[in-house]
């Protein structure tokens, strides 16, 4: 906790805060991606799947709590950031003509805090199970596939409730809204992360600035893959 506090003494020691955090952040995020694509496999694939995270609570909870952690550290290593450089310049700019950055760099603070709030209800949506979340009327919770002859006997069906959930053109707009300022978001986080570690100099400048714009769009069409391929008729066989 010591080396933590003195990192935050200094807006070099935030900086590098933001971007260890966020590159852990930037893995988790491939990382669900590639587990949600198993729903393009079929229901076995993604609820075995599932039921694989569900039951092994000592392998989930450490996970979710040290994730909860780096969310809590880079937040608020941004904010203490932005709060510094409006305090270094207490008088904004009588024309303020940017240079050089671009739209996602010069509104990082406010599009993390609504991708934070977009993370929120995802949480709610499909890992709590809010009901009242959901707009179908319909219990998540209740979504079960019997195993005959296995124990246990039966599993949460994964593959139901994404296909459900998915099903409401509203949730499924708000996700790709949600995504998108995601993936806006990574587009220039994963460029700075470089920076701020000092990886990154004027040669490898352009590569790694283009290839952070690539993975965040293929993070963003693997993403949003799934509720337009749900509300295009895939997976329609479950709401029977």
């Amino acid at each position: 906790m010591n080396i933590i506090a003195n990192l935050f003494k200094s807006s070099v020691g935030k900086k590098y805060v933001m971007a260890v955090t966020g590159s852990v952040l930037f893995l988790f995020v491939i990382g669900h991606l590639i587990g949600n694509l198993q729903v393009f496999l079929g229901p076995e694939a993604i609820n075995r799947y599932g039921h694989f995270l569900q039951s092994n609570p000592e392998l989930i909870w450490p996970a979710r709590l040290t994730l909860l952690l780096m969310v809590g550290l880079h937040i608020c290593s941004a904010a203490t950031l932005s709060l510094e450089n409006r305090a270094a310049r207490p008088v904004g700019y009588a024309v303020y003509q940017p240079v050089g950055s671009s739209y996602a760099s010069r509104n990082m603070l406010i599009g993390g805090g609504v991708v934070f709030v977009f993370i929120i209800y995802h949480l709610l949506h499909y890992t709590a199970q809010v009901q009242y979340l959901n707009l179908t009327g319909q219990s998540f919770a209740t979504f079960v596939e019997l195993l005959p002859g296995q124990v246990p006997a039966e599993r949460h069906n994964i593959f139901k409730m994404m296909v459900v959930g998915f099903s409401k053109p509203l949730v499924s707009g708000f996700y790709v809204l949600g995504l998108a300022l995601l993936c806006l978001h990574l587009s220039h986080g994963a460029s700075s992360m470089f920076q701020s570690l000092g990886w990154k100099n004027e040669a490898y400048r352009p590569f790694l600035d283009k290839a952070a714009r690539v993975v965040a769009v293929l993070i963003f069409l693997g993403y949003t893959s799934i509720p337009v391929a749900i509300l295009c008729g895939y997976g329609k066989e479950a709401l029977k």
